[in-house]
């Protein structure tokens, strides 16, 4: 409501619970009335949420009074049909706007439109366009207002008007039309049967016709009185900018939506980018449309542009501001992705060029330069087509790793483990990678896996820092829990990042953030992935290691000096004195049904981080700040055969702590056969008592230890057994490394040996405080 408005809520309520009046509060946009005027707009603004339901297995999809979103878009025109195409384009880059996306049968449309789910907009869409359905008739099952069926009708009826039309045949009437009703020069380009890549000729055809977008002013007041605000929005509905042209600045690209995968972390970025220029005294213009952002608060730089990440968008912005180039590497894959699209349109990308970043983007090219420089990687092939793939497979022998281009957070990323599974996964990332090659690689079970964060400048390290992944290679890395400085890595494999490290950077000849990602596995320390942008750990690493690294890549990608930034080199030590681990956040308990399993594509949707003495104790606390508590009593057990042998010292670790100890059939014959004291419970779909699902219900479990691997057969009673821990809030373990790790630190923790566990809110802490403690008077504010 605050970024809608341009009125800041929380700020005004704030001076008024200091007693301070509205009448002597400035409205922060007009600069010249108070915040007792009402706001009065004379624009719309469309917010839209952002779901990830497809990324887990079993979840349900309909939406209701349960929220299930994980971030929020919020588009910006003159009407609605022209904001709320914005916004469905600004939820997914892969949305082109109102209009079909993917297909639905009859009953799946009436079913969809009766029960929705996080796709009913795009069932309406097709009802429209097809015109299988009236606007009476969608409202009659879907209950939503006339008022708003028929403004997505217009949109469908200019579409109509369109439709199989020559470029030449648009004329500036129909062509004002179009861009009035939200339609982007790449949806004009399929309503004309046109080829993507005509883009520029639909542009060139407007932009003739002198139809360019206006920038306007968000106005709290609807133009009664003169705004003075650097919040800006573009739109066609207008015949005059609110303010002049020119003085652009660096454009810093923001993060978009919060999604799996691209979260505050990259607005973090963003924000430290635009500080860092201001510092510099440089002008600053940032693009993003997410409300939830510090990057979206207008005093943070000079020009806010509340608008579309696309590459039309920013075009449309960088020439009319004249501006002295695009930073695209601080706000996640988003801005990473325009890269080639705004290089080619003659856009100043500033730090690493984009034919670079397209080599480290490009699976087929960047496994081509690792082998070029000598850098070792998984071995590794280009998808040509299914049966070369099967062959590859089967040669480097199962698991493989099917590894698209251009995504984040691991999208359609697979371990096949089987040519059936390959089939399909292959299927899946085609449709992702879209024109991108696809790479298949050997999997490698049991590898440890390093990363290496960095800024460069011209080819070389001025920042880094190393840090490795409690969990094995197969958990992505945004759901892996960090620890910083490493604690069992080998002098050697350090030796083997920094080394391959440097020639990367040298090969691709890095000025700006990067990040690499390792596996190693006894003397092998394999490369798997090189992005050229600020990672999702850049914020842990910088306040770990008490260094902006985005500042730092900041001032290189802008030509000026870090010598006096203290900057940790690549080939320091990093010996802090301490410890810091960064765990992940799940929303398991929201998405009902949804299977609370790892893999190699990311489902966190948040995550914590705190210092220890060491890595127990750090590791502890970050586990104990995602909600999680510790076991006071019963824990049960149940983990695939392979794993059951090793396993076995964790559990004999829990036994020695006290702890009851329950195993499912399997994991109790591996324990009874090892010597570890434990009790039977048979598994959920038995219907034999004492059963899992009932001691779970029952709350006499306090931990579930459940570790699956591809060669698990009672898929089942895992996953029932999963479920139920999160359905009634008992703490779950699914990672072998993460038990192990959890049982070193309770038994610390039971001995006494760590420190800061108890945590207390502020106001618990001023509770039990003394008088005699307290640095301040009782009476004194602070």
């Amino acid at each position: 409501a605050s970024k809608a408005t341009g009125y800041p809520l929380a700020f005004v309520a704030a001076k008024l619970c200091l007693g301070i009046p509205l009448t002597e509060v400035q409205n922060a946009v007009t600069k010249k009335t108070q915040a007792c005027f009402e706001p009065s707009l004379d624009y719309i603004v469309t917010k839209i949420p952002r779901w990830d339901l497809g990324k887990f297995e079993n979840v349900s999809k309909e939406i209701g009074s349960a929220m299930k979103s994980v971030g929020e878009v919020m588009g910006i025109g003159r009407t609605v049909e022209e904001s709320f195409q914005k916004a469905l384009r600004m939820v997914d880059p892969a949305i082109p706007g109102f209009q079909k996306h993917g297909k639905f049968t009859h009953s799946e449309l009436l079913t969809e439109l009766k029960k929705p789910t996080d796709k009913r907009v795009f069932a309406i869409a097709q009802a429209l366009h097809e015109g299988t359905m009236t606007v009476p008739e969608i409202h009659d099952i879907t209950k939503i207002d006339h008022w708003f069926l028929r403004r997505c009708e217009n949109i469908v009826k200019t579409w109509k008007k369109i439709e199989g039309k020559s470029l030449e045949g648009l004329d500036e009437n129909l062509m004002t039309e179009v861009k009035q009703r939200g339609y982007s020069d790449l949806q004009i380009c399929t309503a004309l049967g046109l080829p993507k890549t005509s883009e520029d000729d639909v542009r060139n055809h407007r932009k003739a016709m002198g139809i360019v977008p206006v920038t306007k002013q968000i106005d709290t007041l609807a133009a009664e009185f003169p705004a003075d605000t650097n919040y800006l929005y573009t739109s066609y509905h207008g015949t005059e900018n609110d303010i002049p042209a020119g003085d652009g600045g660096v454009v810093v690209l923001g993060s978009g939506a919060y999604r799996i995968g691209s979260s505050i972390e990259f607005d973090w970025c963003g924000v430290s980018a635009i500080r860092a220029l201001r510092d510099m005294g440089k002008k600053s213009t940032m693009i993003n449309y997410n409300p939830e952002t510090v990057s979206t608060d207008y005093d943070e730089c000079d020009k806010l542009y509340f608008d579309e990440l696309s590459r039309e968008r920013v075009l449309d912005i960088y020439e009319r501001d004249q501006a002295e180039g695009v930073i695209i590497s601080v706000g996640g894959q988003i801005p990473n992705n325009l890269a080639i699209p705004l290089d080619k349109a003659n856009v100043k990308i500033l730090g690493t060029t984009a034919d670079m970043i397209d080599n480290a983007e490009d699976r087929n090219r960047f496994s081509a330069a690792l082998d070029e420089i000598g850098v070792q990687q998984p071995r590794w092939k280009e998808l040509t087509d299914v049966e070369s793939a099967i062959e590859f497979a089967e040669e480097v022998e199962y698991p493989v790793l099917v590894r698209p281009s251009y995504v984040l957070s691991g999208a359609a990323m697979n371990v096949a483990w089987n040519p059936e599974q390959l089939k399909a996964y292959l299927t899946l990332a085609g449709e992702v990678s879209g024109d991108h090659p696809t790479v298949i690689s050997d999997f490698i079970q049991g590898a440890i896996e390093i990363e290496l964060d960095g800024v460069c400048k011209d080819g070389k390290f001025i920042a880094a820092a190393i840090h490795e992944h409690i969990e094995n290679a197969g958990v992505h890395s945004g759901d892996a829990t960090l620890v910083l400085p490493p604690q069992n890595i080998t002098d050697y494999q350090m030796h083997r990042v920094r080394e391959a490290g440097k020639k990367i950077a040298e090969r691709l000849n890095i000025t700006g953030p990067v990040n690499i990602q390792f596996v190693a596995k006894g003397s092998d320390v394999m490369c798997i992935e090189t992005n050229l942008r600020a990672s999702r750990s850049f914020p842990f690493v910088s306040k770990t290691m008490g260094v902006d690294f985005i500042k730092a890549a900041t001032h290189a990608m802008v030509g000026e000096e870090t010598d006096s930034m203290n900057l940790p080199n690549i080939d320091d030590k990093n010996n802090l004195g301490y410890v810091g681990v960064k765990a992940p956040m799940f929303s398991f308990t929201r998405l009902r049904g949804a299977d609370p399993v790892l893999g190699v594509e990311m489902a966190s949707t948040g995550e914590v981080a705190c210092f220890g003495a060491n890595k127990e104790e750090a590791f502890l606390k970050a586990l104990l700040s995602t909600g999680f508590k510790m076991p006071e009593k019963s824990i049960l057990m149940s983990v695939q055969d392979t794993l059951a042998d090793e396993f076995v010292h964790s559990a004999w670790k829990l036994h020695e702590l006290g702890y009851d100890l329950y195993a499912t059939e399997k994991t109790k014959k591996v324990m009874d056969k090892r010597g570890v004291p434990c009790k039977l419970l048979h598994y959920p779909t038995s219907g034999k008592e004492p059963n899992v699902s009932t001691y779970i219900k029952e709350g006499k479990i306090d931990l579930t230890i459940n570790i699956p691997t591809h060669e698990s057969d009672r898929l089942t009673d895992n996953y029932e057994m999963r479920r139920a821990a999160v359905d009634y809030g008992v703490p779950l373990l699914t990672n072998l490394q993460l038990v192990q790790t959890f049982a070193d630190a309770a038994r610390l923790y039971k001995q006494g040996d760590l420190l800061g566990l108890d945590s207390k809110s502020l106001f618990q802490h001023y509770e039990d405080e003394k008088a005699s403690d307290a640095w301040t008077d009782e009476k004194e504010f602070h």
